[in-house]
C-alpha cells in the first residue's frame, strides 16, 4: 500500500473561530495516528480568513505534544518569510523535544498575498537564487559541523529531515539537485505535476539524506458512505475555492447542496483544474480513485487533505480513506 499522510491548513470554519480550529486540528492528528497515516503536516499560510496555521512552528509543537507516534511537520514553512538562522532554532527545538517525529519542508512562494507578504517582510526580493542559498544555509545550520561560524542553539548537528515543496519545475530541480525528497502541490496546482515529476527523478542525485528520488503528491479526498453524500460534503472545499480566485478569500463555508448547478463556464473550468488530483466519493469511489492516480503518478507517497465544514464528517472521510486505500 502507498503510504498515506495528512495535510491540515487548520481550517476555520463558518461560525467557528481559530481556537476551535486548534482543537479540531489536535483531534485530527489523533484520529490519524490510530488509523496508521505516516505523518501530520500544517501549512504556512497569512492573512487567510479561513486558514489557521500563520505561527506553523507553534502549532506543529501543539500537534506533536498531544500525539506519540505520528510524524509531524510542515508542508511547508514558506522560507523566505524567514530567517534560515531562526527556522534551524525553532525546528531544532522542535527535533529536541519530540525527537525522530519532526519534518521540515521548505517553500518558496510567500504563503499570502503582495499586500500581506510585504508586512510579512518588509521588503521582496526578487532574487532567484536567493531560496536555493536559503535552502542550503538551513541544512548547513542543522549539521554536525556547520561552516558558519553562528551555531543554532539548538539545531546544530540534530540533522531534521528537509522536503522541497513546489508546484512547478523549480522546485523539482532544486530538490533534485540537493537530493533532498520532493512534496509537490498537486492539491490546488496540478498544471506541471508529471513534468516536475520526471524532472526531478531523472536529474536526481543521492546525498546524506535520501539515496533515491521520493515523490509525495497531494491529493484532495472526500470520502462519505455514498457518492451522493461526498458530493455535498465537497460543496465547501468548491465554495472556497472559488472565493479564493475570485479575490474573496473566506472562512470554509457549510455545504450548499446544488452549488455546482449556480456556476458557470468559468468556474466550472477553475474546479475542474485545481481539483483535478481528488477523489470524492464512497470508499469504493474513493479507492478507484486513489489507485488510478498512484497508477498515472508512481508516487511514493500522498498526502491527503479533506476539506469539510464539518469536524465529525472529515474525521469520517479520513477513516474511510485509509479503509479504501487498504
Amino acid at each position: 500500500m502507498t503510504p498515506l499522510s495528512v495535510l491540515d491548513l487548520s481550517p476555520v470554519a463558518e461560525g467557528a473561530d481559530a481556537a476551535q480550529s486548534f482543537r479540531n486540528t489536535l483531534s485530527l492528528a489523533q484520529h490519524a495516528e490510530q488509523l496508521g497515516y505516516q505523518r501530520f503536516w500544517l501549512a504556512e499560510h497569512h492573512g487567510m480568513p479561513g486558514i489557521a496555521s500563520a505561527a506553523t512552528a507553534v502549532l506543529i509543537g501543539h500537534v506533536a505534544g498531544g500525539t506519540r507516534t505520528i510524524r509531524v511537520g510542515a508542508g511547508g514553512i514558506m522560507l523566505p518569510n524567514h530567517s534560515p538562522l531562526v527556522i534551524a532554532e525553532q525546528f531544532g527545538t522542535l527535533e529536541s523535544l519530540y525527537p525522530g517525529r519532526i519534518d521540515l519542508g521548505l517553500g518558496r512562494a510567500p504563503g499570502s498575498d503582495q499586500a500581506t507578504a510585504r508586512a510579512m517582510r518588509r521588503n521582496l526580493h526578487t532574487d532567484p537564487d536567493e531560496f536555493p542559498r536559503d535552502v542550503v544555509e538551513l541544512m548547513d545550520y542543522l549539521s554536525d559541523e556547520p561552516r558558519q561560524s553562528v551555531r543554532a542553539v539548538p539545531g546544530t548537528g540534530l540533522k531534521v529531515p528537509i522536503w522541497i515543496l513546489g508546484s512547478s519545475l523549480f522546485g523539482a530541480q532544486l530538490a533534485a539537485m540537493l537530493g533532498l525528497p520532493y512534496a509537490f502541490a498537486s492539491h490546488f496546482a496540478p498544471g506541471q505535476m508529471m513534468e516536475a515529476i520526471a524532472l526531478y527523478r531523472a536529474t536526481f542525485k543521492p546525498s546524506a539524506q535520501l539515496a533515491r528520488p521520493y515523490v509525495m503528491l497531494g491529493f484532495n479526498v472526500v470520502a462519505a458512505d455514498s457518492d451522493e453524500q461526498a458530493a455535498v460534503l465537497a460543496t465547501s472545499l468548491q465554495q472556497a475555492f472559488v472565493n479564493l480566485r475570485s479575490g474573496r478569500p473566506s472562512k470554509l463555508p457549510p455545504t450548499r447542496p446544488g452549488y455546482l448547478e449556480t456556476l458557470g463556464p468559468q468556474e466550472h473550468a477553475l474546479l475542474a483544474s485545481v481539483l483535478s488530483s481528488s477523489a470524492i466519493g464512497s470508499p469504493e469511489t474513493v479507492r478507484r480513485g486513489l489507485q488510478a492516480f498512484v497508477d498515472r503518478t508512481g508516487a511514493d507517497e500522498l498526502m491527503i487533505t479533506s476539506q469539510i465544514h464539518n469536524h465529525a464528517a472529515r474525521l469520517r472521510s479520513y477513516e474511510l480513506t485509509m479503509g479504501a486505500a487498504r
